[in-house]
């Protein structure tokens, strides 16, 4: 490799995805601190499901736990191994619980399943008995979601059979929130109640029900742990009011070519946008291959040197085409960047283009772009 090459790892990239950690980490600390506003002491987890909602769960957990984030939630327990490796201390619980006969990979590698319902428990246990030790176990309640979780009937058997639990060590107790954005729906106040008594009912153990929107919720919804994802990375937690989170990611494309067309002719595929005068088209390396989704035709924007840049005709599977027509030339030519997401356009806005949510934005983060992790030292006090 040239040593060119070496000091600038961008160089061959038809795209750049910049993520900051130093932001990553602040939204952490304002997280932490929202729920430690009443003077509690209560822990702030990382869910880095879904490679840390694209940004890279390898890398932003050890930032996270620097500074000084002590739990961390993944879906897949692959997800967890990967963690493992650059996590070598801290609990790392796998959302999706205990697929049959996994149960040697988790003690393996110190991953603690959250137990979904009672087979889970007894495989659970049975495999402490295995190993003669015990085990650390989360136990997720259904309190309204009706996806994974204990029903209301496995709850009150576990309640009325403490005896289910003896080899296993109750780390912690949990719900998910199913409406936690919308602060009035009444939902919110239902599930509440309901994981409040089966909290009361299995005292000892530590509780945790706020996502991201949920630590919002007040007080009330805080408990023990607080367990937030999208916010950390920028997605807003309280839609239709200002973003109280930091900007995290940043992502441009290259111009590859730009054109000169004459009215009246189309662009792309299928003959999908047809200029309406002499036009300047640019084309740029991304497409939905990247994640960027091809239901954005005609409807989304990008931006170059501070222009709002139109995006035109059928996104390609690698190429995406924006009109420059109202663009200063000098800022169009091949090699310029056009940013994609950023201060302009959060992953919110491309989520509300693309009819979609802003996780959806996230996760889809491509594969190919060349990523670059910064630490904003503006972000890390």
């Amino acid at each position: 490799m040239s040593h060119t090459a070496e000091a600038d790892p961008t160089r061959r990239a038809g795209a750049i995805l910049t993520v900051d950690l130093g932001a990553i980490a602040a939204n952490w600390r304002g997280l932490r601190d929202a729920g430690r506003a009443g003077g509690q002491q209560i822990d702030c987890a990382a869910v880095l499901k879904a490679d840390a909602y694209g940004t890279g769960a390898t890398v932003v957990g050890p930032r996270l736990a620097a500074e000084g984030c002590r739990h961390f939630f993944v879906a897949h327990i692959d997800e967890g191994v990967a963690l493992r490796a650059v996590l070598p201390d801290l609990p790392i619980y796998v959302l999706n619980g205990l697929l049959p006969g996994t149960e040697p990979d988790f003690v393996e590698h110190g991953l603690t399943p959250v137990l979904n319902h009672l087979a889970q428990l007894n495989s659970w246990r049975a495999a402490a008995q295995r190993f003669n030790r015990p085990l650390d176990a989360v136990i997720h309640i259904d309190t309204g979601m009706h996806r994974l979780g204990f029903s209301p009937e496995e709850a009150q058997a576990l309640v009325n059979e403490r005896g289910r639990l003896r080899g296993l060590r109750l780390a912690l107790l949990m719900s998910h929130l199913v409406v936690s954005e919308e602060p009035a729906n009444p939902i919110n106040g239902e599930q509440l109640s309901r994981f409040r008594s089966f909290v009361k009912a299995m005292p000892g153990a530590p509780a945790s029900l706020a996502n991201s929107s949920g630590i919002f919720l007040g007080p009330d919804y805080h408990f023990d742990l607080l367990r937030p994802g999208a916010a950390l990375y920028g997605i807003n937690p309280l839609p239709g009011q200002p973003n109280p989170m930091l900007l995290t990611v940043r992502l441009v494309s290259r111009i590859l070519q730009t054109r000169r067309i004459d009215a009246l002719q189309t662009v792309g595929y299928g003959a999908a946008w047809r200029s309406a005068r002499p036009s300047r088209v640019a084309t740029i390396a991304l497409g939905y291959a990247d994640g960027y989704f091809r239901n954005l035709i005609n409807r989304a924007h990008v931006y170059i040197a501070g222009h709002r840049v139109p995006v035109i005709g059928r996104i390609s599977m690698d190429l995406v085409t924006i009109d420059v027509t109202d663009v200063p030339e000098s800022a169009c030519q091949a090699g310029a960047t056009v940013e994609v997401l950023g201060e302009h356009l959060t992953a919110d806005d491309l989520a509300d283009h693309a009819r979609t949510n802003a996780y959806e934005v996230m996760t889809a983060l491509g594969r190919r772009y060349a990523r670059l992790y910064i630490d904003g030292p503006e972000n890390s006090q």
